[in-house]
């Protein structure tokens, strides 16, 4: 104070970093996948409580918690710190070595947390959460170095995209399992059936390769470009350690399998009863389930969305996929060598509106299932 002696007053200068127009939104959207979201900064807990309730990520009754208290809390044991860490989501005038305490306790009371920062303070806790996201424009080395992702535009909401666009990779990951283990069960229940009831093989290996890597393989490889379904970032985010092969996965494999499985040996068991030959029978047979693989593709575009509420044109590549499948199947039905190796034959309109009629049975089938699984989780789509 001696220092401020015969001095005039001129005037203050203030600064403030504003929030980008995105975060917000960005910050709302990650409330809406159920995605918490914490502010934790060396700045004064006003400014930083001030910022935090602009962005959405506090409300008007939340307090900022600073280093000094959780110094205190720390001290005081686990349960205390871990009570500490998890009253606030705004966190003031705290050490580097206090950002990774906060996020040891909250990996340490089951949360999957993710990191974000720029600077060389944010480099222990970047480096020991399960994902360290650095800044690319104006982070530095240290604290790229100590990341697992670097964002290259430095926006928040660059992370929230990325979430969507991970989830809806999961979800094309598991609608081709899905394609392929469904068709493939079919298949091996069509081959146990016949054991069962003591008939012919109702398709020959030649036939069932056929099946796998030309007809399914051309529609699995365009279901993998089926584009996001509009609610992935609305999902609940899954647990790290969930299988994919889930309750859900599991109960839509079985259905589909053997409602597939069961009515085309049904098929085949009927026309040998009937007198059909076998070469026929399996002719039948082996065109129902390349039907029911094009059916299953579109109960494959989504675990919850009816098929009839989805852009029926939005998988170009898969529409494309279908009819190529199709097709071919087709021309080596009228293809000299070809239709005598896989023992096939082209058949009539009447048998083609048949099978037809038999394979819708399967988009029946999902919708109740689809219909059933969302009504126990309170929502229709």
């Amino acid at each position: 104070e001696d220092a401020l002696e015969d001095l005039t007053f001129l005037g203050v200068v203030g600064m403030i970093d504003p929030l980008r127009p995105d975060v917000i939104s960005a910050v709302a959207n990650c409330k809406s996948a159920k995605i918490q979201v914490a502010m934790i900064t060396g700045d004064h807990p006003e400014t930083a409580l001030s910022l935090a309730q602009q962005a959405g990520i506090a409300d008007s009754s939340m307090t900022a918690v600073t280093g000094q208290e959780l110094t205190t809390a720390y001290e005081a044991g686990s349960a205390e710190y871990s009570r500490c860490v998890h009253s606030t989501k705004v966190f003031a005038r705290v050490t580097p070595h206090q950002k990774k305490q906060i996020v040891d306790q909250l990996m340490h009371d089951g949360e999957f947390v993710a990191v974000t920062g720029d600077g060389v303070n944010d480099a222990p806790a970047l480096s020991n959460s399960h994902v360290g996201i650095a800044m690319g424009l104006r982070g530095t080395d240290v604290a790229r170095e100590s990341a697992d992702i670097i964002l290259t535009d430095d926006h928040f909401s660059s992370i929230v995209h990325g979430i969507t666009q991970g989830r809806v990779v999961y979800n094309n990951i598991r609608k081709v399992i899905f394609l392929l283990i469904s068709t493939g069960a079919a298949e091996i229940l069509l081959v146990i059936y016949s054991l069962l009831f003591a008939t012919a093989l109702p398709l020959f290996p030649l036939q069932l390769l056929w099946l796998n890597l030309v007809t399914n393989g051309i529609q699995d490889v365009a279901l993998a470009f089926e584009p996001a379904e509009g609610n992935e970032i609305k999902q609940p985010a899954r647990a790290p350690n969930e299988a994919i092969f889930n309750r859900l996965m599991i109960e839509r494999v079985v259905i589909n399998a053997f409602v597939m499985g069961s009515l085309a040996f049904s098929l085949f068991y009927w026309q040998i009863n009937n007198g059909v030959s076998e070469f026929d029978a399996r002719n039948m047979t082996l065109l129902l389930m390349v039907l029911f693989e094009n059916v299953h593709v579109l109960n494959s575009r989504s675990e919850s969305h009816s098929i009839f509420k989805q852009y029926f044109f939005g998988n170009k590549f898969l529409l494309f996929g279908m009819l190529a499948a199709q097709g071919i199947h087709i021309l080596a039905m009228y293809t000299p060598g070809l239709k005598d190796l896989l023992q096939i034959s082209p058949v009539s309109l009447d048998q083609w509106l048949m099978l037809f009629g038999i394979a819708t049975v399967l988009i029946v089938v999902d919708e109740i299932h689809k219909l059933i699984h969302n009504s126990k989780l309170g929502h229709v789509n």
